[in-house]
């Protein structure tokens, strides 16, 4: 195996709001990517949804040429990664293609939940991580405390970490020459058969599937037949390209190098992320390792509007799943909902990303079933099973226990905040593994119960902290539960799109929302609407929408009083009769909101 010297293959990682693709820009107007004309902010955010929300969803790669002070060409190849911990699957991605990362912390805020979850994620495929003190420019900035506290928290040399400004590009030149001392050159050997790892792969309306690849040994080119490992389909290349970051020609790719190829490929799920590429004619002898597969943490069903979209959303699924494979779908059917999709996501911002998506990208109008994740049922028939949907649950004679996901949360949070955050946490049934102080904040960790999280926690947090708390979690183990379903029964009859899987003593509480919202959605019918919540067969909690009544006494002018209550009687016998038979029709926009509660 040969060192190629003058190749560097590094990403950016960081907290979310660390100033990952801020610094990326800057790095790209150094070496001239782009001019200054062509140059805007979040180069290498493709979405607009990624520029309105100002974050990284996609992990985007681009190449740029750079002479260093000793007058060498180097090759840079910079990956720029999200920071939200539900896009924690692209971070591993980006990892996985690369031999370092520039690890960037805001020298105003220090280090946060995900900056450690990264630097974990980037230390499990061995990368060498170079620390950088970001926004050294603001008056606020505490250089020296934040070196400390990278050594203290993370354990990572950071007396001598380059000190930048991505926003005015001070000390960009100073961290390009240390990358090149610092991130080693990739291994490869270019006379070997071809070995190339598929990073990322996306749909193109005029190309069909365009693919992202890393090359380890060997060469790629145009015309050359190249087979995908794991589907052991062949296909013919037809464009080799690089970014740099518009999308650019090349003959070939080399070990080391980092680009795009398309091969008229139709099908999108011959195409696995994580796949190994090679020679048809001469494979290699071994896949590469490729990336842990994601498992989705948060279910939802998604609907659409329109019953009539129904292939639509499957077409638009299907491609969306080329681009993040991150989420998983499966077909189901509710009875007040119609056809639609049962979707795994990483978390409750990603989920709010794909439907967005979903709608600017294919203009498909959807309604969200409330969010739930994976229970394990033990039934007593000694099996168990995986319950995705409440609506699924089976009858309460037949389970012997349910265990719900709990989850390892890290929390960081300025001192003064310390007290709320232990009571929130403590109020959503946590328990307290670690508390520790770092200068003026605190790290504190907590088992949580992931269907606690999946409401509003994130939100509460953020509003109780004003925004100065940072959160991070892994799943940790399953845990027996107190756990029941909640129906919601509207005129008697179950909604089955509304049922819900919580904690015993939370139930009633959820299940009285739920009504409360509901009687301010559904319109007033010619009869009287029972809305109740259920546990089984016990109502916890009701609600009643009172019916549209006509004045039938206005005509009588004087007689006895029994006239009148006569004809309210027949009325009332009327409505009652109507109610027997009387459908009540939930408009879409109800479930909609209704799907929208929390506590």
């Amino acid at each position: 195996m040969k060192q190629i010297k003058n190749i560097r293959n590094f990403s950016i990682i960081a907290h979310i709001d660390h100033g990952k693709s801020t610094l990326a820009d800057r790095i790209i107007q150094f070496c001239g990517g782009l001019t200054d004309r062509e140059m805007k902010e979040q180069v290498l955010d493709n979405m607009d949804l990624e520029r309105e929300r100002g974050i990284t969803i996609k992990a985007q790669t681009v190449r740029l040429e750079y002479k260093s002070k000793d007058n060498k060409d180097f090759i840079l190849n910079l990956m720029d990664t999200p920071g939200h911990v539900d896009f924690g699957y692209e971070v591993s991605r980006s990892l996985a293609a690369c031999e370092g990362s520039v690890l960037v912390v805001d020298s105003t805020q220090g280090v946060e939940a995900q900056t450690l979850a990264n630097v974990y994620q980037a230390i499990d495929v061995d990368n060498e991580i170079l620390p950088v003190l970001n926004t050294i420019d603001l008056p606020s900035a505490e250089p020296e405390k934040v070196s400390e506290q990278i050594e203290e928290v993370i354990g990572l040399q950071a007396q001598n970490a380059p000190r930048i400004s991505a926003k005015t590009g001070e000390g960009i030149e100073t961290l390009l020459e240390r990358i090149i001392d610092f991130i080693p050159s990739p291994i490869g050997n270019k006379d070997e058969s071809l070995q190339a790892l598929l990073i990322d792969s996306w749909y193109d309306s005029y190309l069909g599937v365009m693919i992202l690849l890393r090359v380890r040994n060997g060469e790629i080119f145009k015309g050359q037949k190249i087979r995908f490992m794991s589907s052991k389909i062949s296909y013919q290349v037809e464009r080799v390209g690089i970014f740099s970051p518009q999308p650019k020609m090349a003959q070939s790719l080399g070990p080391g190098e980092i680009g795009f190829i398309t091969a008229s490929i139709k099908n999108s799920s011959d195409c696995k992320v994580g796949d190994t590429i090679t020679d048809d004619r001469l494979p290699c002898s071994e896949p590469l390792p490729g990336f842990k597969p994601s498992t989705p943490v948060v279910f939802c069903g998604l609907f659409p509007l329109d019953s009539s979209e129904f292939n639509h959303l499957r077409d638009s699924l299907e491609k969306l799943s080329l681009n993040d494979s991150s989420f998983s779908f499966e077909a189901e059917t509710s009875a007040a909902l119609g056809f639609g999709y049962r979707c795994g996501f990483l978390g409750l911002l990603h989920m709010e990303i794909i439907r967005e998506r979903l709608f600017r990208e294919f203009n498909l109008e959807l309604i969200a079933t409330a969010p739930s994740v994976i229970y394990k049922v033990n039934l007593t028939k000694g099996v168990q099973k995986q319950l995705h949907n409440p609506a699924d649950m089976p009858d309460v004679t037949n389970i012997e226990s349910i265990e719900e996901p709990w989850i390892k949360a890290t929390i960081l949070t300025p001192d003064e905040y310390t007290g709320a955050v232990l009571s929130l946490c403590t109020d959503r049934r946590g328990i307290q593994i670690e508390l520790r102080y770092t200068g003026s904040r605190t790290m504190i960790v907590y088992l949580l119960p992931l269907n606690e999280i999946v409401f509003d926690f994130y939100d509460r947090l953020k509003s109780i902290t004003k925004g100065f708390a940072s959160f991070d979690y892994a799943i940790e183990e399953y845990r027996k539960g107190d756990l029941v379903r909640v129906s919601i029964l509207v005129n008697n009859e179950s909604v089955d799109a509304l049922a819900m899987i919580v904690h015993r003593d939370r139930a009633e509480i959820r299940g009285r929302s739920i009504c409360i919202r509901l009687k301010e959605l559904i319109p007033r019918q010619l009869f009287k609407i029972a809305l109740q919540a259920a546990i089984g067969g016990k109502i916890i909690a009701r609600e009643t929408i009172s019916a549209l009544r006509k004045d039938v006494t206005a005509k009588c002018y004087g007689g006895d009083v029994t006239r009148k209550r006569k004809l309210l009687e027949k009325q009332k016998a009327g409505k009652k009769k109507m109610r027997q038979f009387g459908n009540v029709d939930i408009p879409q926009t109800a479930f909609f909101e209704a799907l929208k509660i929390t506590d």
